[in-house]
């Protein structure tokens, strides 16, 4: 009897055994593709590392600039204004990192080197002079050949805050409008290989140029001239301040002045941080002909740029910051004196004939806007 339940119960184990042999056989299926499919991407990654590691590395002059935003530069002005107006103040300057810092002083040396011309005599700043408000004052800048160029120079002073640069809007941002009067053979004249070749003949230029992985090329140094441009702002000048809420920064013509400057409309096209620098417009809406602009010259604007109809005469409208500093007036410098661009553009721009008081109550406003440039450099 025991031997017979023996035999039965070893019957009932090799059954299980039996009725279990095709899962335990996908078990192991399973096991083995896991195994293999493991060694497959083992494989795979030992050769893109073999790969990698024997490809060339990345050119240095291909390497990205770094983007910097305002926030690298500039505090907030948020909950900094008590007075409701479409003029913003101008904010200061921000601690900025070491690595900021001398790619800004580096862009300071190239403003004001000549080597960047192709007559090796003229640098940025010889048609944006900083202590004059950051403008030519011969009202049309000389090229590098001596000839007459077309424009008054705009001024470099929160050049930053503008859309676009040039009059006629041609650039979308700083680095890119700093390269290009480089190259201009009508203005500065230079080449591009002895622009290189004379700043990486001088050994302390190419330690200034460590900072940049990609060293001294033309990209680097656009983008040097640009950050420092960045830092060439004009903030606690009195209209500021009196958005800020100290209504005795400016005076009670200067108040009066805004008050026109705002009903006429001149707000409208002259509002933001810069007081323009922030739309295309164009210059007599309510000429007659263009006759009536009495412009020294023929200057298509911004048709220039994009060959479309609707373009023609269309200009940047320009900023109003240090607009007393900044004589001669208008894209052609045909305007002598704050008082005659202001008694113009009221007939060309709004339709109307301003009377003196008029004229000196907006003048006095305008000259709100200037700030002390003795700390600029």
């Amino acid at each position: 009897m025991a031997a017979s339940l023996t035999l039965s119960s070893d019957m009932r184990k090799s059954k299980l055994i039996i009725n279990d042999y095709p899962k335990l056989k996908i078990f192991w299926n399973i096991r083995y593709f896991q195994f293999f499919f493991i060694l497959i991407l083992l494989g795979i990654s030992w050769i893109v590392r073999e790969q990698w590691l024997s490809s060339p590395s990345v050119p240095a002059e291909k390497i990205p600039l770094p983007q910097y935003s305002d926030s690298d530069f500039y505090l907030s002005t948020e909950n900094q204004q008590t007075v409701e107006s479409p003029i913003h103040p101008i904010p200061q300057l921000k601690a900025l990192s070491a690595e900021l810092t001398a790619k800004i002083n580096l862009g300071q040396q190239l403003f004001q080197d000549v080597r960047l011309s192709g007559s090796q005599k003229i640098s940025c700043m010889s048609c944006h002079i900083l202590t004059l408000g950051g403008h030519d004052p011969r009202g049309i800048s000389i090229g590098t050949n001596g000839s007459r160029l077309k424009r008054n120079s705009p001024t470099v002073l929160n050049a930053a805050f503008n859309f676009r640069q040039f009059w006629d809007g041609r650039s979308h941002n700083l680095a890119e409008q700093a390269g290009q009067p480089l190259l201009n053979p009508d203005e500065m004249g230079g080449n591009r290989e002895q622009i290189i070749t004379q700043l990486s003949a001088d050994p302390a230029m190419v330690e200034a140029f460590s900072i940049y992985p990609q060293g001294i090329q033309l990209k680097t140094i656009q983008d040097a001239i640009s950050l420092y441009e960045r830092t060439l702002i004009t903030p606690d000048n009195p209209f500021d301040r009196y958005l800020k809420g100290d209504n005795s920064a400016i005076s009670n013509t200067a108040r009066r002045g805004y008050t026109l400057f705002r009903d006429f409309g001149c707000i409208s096209c002259h509002q933001g941080r810069n007081v323009g620098g922030n739309l295309f417009q164009k210059i007599g809406v309510y000429a007659e002909n263009e006759q009536q602009l009495k412009l020294l010259h023929d200057d298509q604007g911004r048709f220039e740029v994009t060959g479309n109809p609707v373009d023609h005469l269309v200009f940047k409208v320009p900023s109003l910051r240090n607009v007393a500093l900044t004589a001669p007036y208008f894209h052609d410098g045909s305007r002598a004196t704050l008082e005659e661009a202001v008694s113009d553009m009221g007939a060309l721009q709004l339709g109307r004939k301003l009377n003196e008081e008029q004229i000196n109550q907006l003048v006095a406003f305008l000259n709100t806007l200037s700030a002390d440039l003795s700390a600029i450099h």
